[in-house]
């Protein structure tokens, strides 16, 4: 491992020899969440992209056209044939059968793609959805499908506080039966969410452990203009579309704190320590669109949290699933 951490790129170079990029796409569906079906305005930190503000416009055209534009961005950089076709914006699994399946297809079929990674909501896993993905996955194979689950806490009181409209047993529900089909399963973890302190954070690394994912996404929550979020704790004085859910004018949210660039260092440094050493990290911070982005600032730079992290854990001597190990015999996962 070039990290001390089990990264995508070491996964990547495992299976490939080479690394291999994402291209986000918007497959230009919608969500539960904002719909109505559930409720509206989706999660409280979603943005008008539905989490997809860096994906490829759909304006750009279909899927294929829309990977060819995503390939193009590379320019001269010095990239190998093999790309990961990433169905990023709203829920990807959230719709007709049968236009899902022309969707996957499209991006499995493309002869740089090899595989896609399909982000949605656990309650939007069905069975139809689950016997889709399997057919598809035995007909394209050696070509990978991959679904990311926006599980964000494992605890209620947060879940409902940011509006994510099911109960932990979904999420528990929707990794059984795609562990059964054997679909690998990334998870979302925000850190930071409001009220959430950093002995919470790791309770919900802890039982994400139990579940073994194939990976894990570890997000800093962005405030975000137009969002439910920036509006309930005073970032903007912009007001919110009328169509959002929003709380009883009586309830009041919980304390919130926006991290510091070594707060966050700390607690992420903490999480892997308790991660199972087997399980992929896809990301370790995140994006958020400068045009957006209200807060915390200090995550524009990038390339400085990346390097703090990795400086950090080698002055500490750290690793990843360090904690796991040492508690394993007091305490098995």
């Amino acid at each position: 491992m070039d990290k001390p951490y089990y990264s995508l790129n070491d996964y990547f170079q495992k299976e490939y020899g080479e690394k291999c990029y994402k291209i986000a796409i918007d497959a230009g569906l919608s969500c539960p969440n904002r719909d109505g079906k559930i409720g509206y305005g989706g999660c409280t930190f979603c943005s008008a992209g539905g989490s997809g503000d860096f994906a490829v416009s759909r304006k750009v055209g279909t899927i294929a056209e829309q990977i060819e534009a995503g390939l193009a961005l590379f320019g001269d950089k010095k990239v190998g044939d093999r790309f990961v076709a990433y169905y990023q914006a709203y829920t990807n699994t959230y719709g007709e059968l049968s236009h899902l399946e022309a969707l996957y297809r499209e991006g499995l079929s493309h002869p740089k793609i090899i595989g896609i990674s399909i982000a949605t909501r656990p309650d939007c896993i069905t069975p139809e959805i689950v016997d889709l993905l399997s057919k598809l996955k035995q007909e394209y194979d050696p070509k990978f499908i991959w679904i990311e689950l926006g599980l964000q806490t494992c605890h209620e009181r947060t879940a409902d506080f940011i509006h994510r409209g099911y109960p932990l047993g979904v999420f528990e529900s929707a990794m059984a039966t795609l562990s059964a089909a054997g679909i690998p399963v990334i998870v979302h973890v925000i850190l930071g969410l409001p009220g959430e302190t950093a002995e919470d954070m790791y309770q919900t690394i802890t039982y994400l452990n139990g579940f073994r994912p194939f990976g894990v996404k570890l997000q800093l929550l962005h405030i975000l203009q137009h969002t439910q979020l920036a509006a309930q704790y005073g970032f903007t004085k912009e007001s919110t579309d009328d169509t959002f859910t929003h709380f009883p004018a009586d309830t009041a949210p919980p304390p919130f704190h926006v991290l510091e660039l070594e707060e966050y260092i700390d607690i992420v440094i903490h999480c892997l320590e308790l991660l199972h050493p087997d399980i992929v990290i896809h990301r370790l911070t995140g994006d958020g669109p400068k045009e957006i982005l209200l807060a915390p600032k200090w995550s524009l730079n990038k390339r400085n949290v990346l390097n703090t992290l990795h400086k950090t854990l080698r002055r500490r001597q750290t690793y990843q699933g360090r904690i796991y190990y040492d508690s394993r015999s007091a305490n098995p996962l």
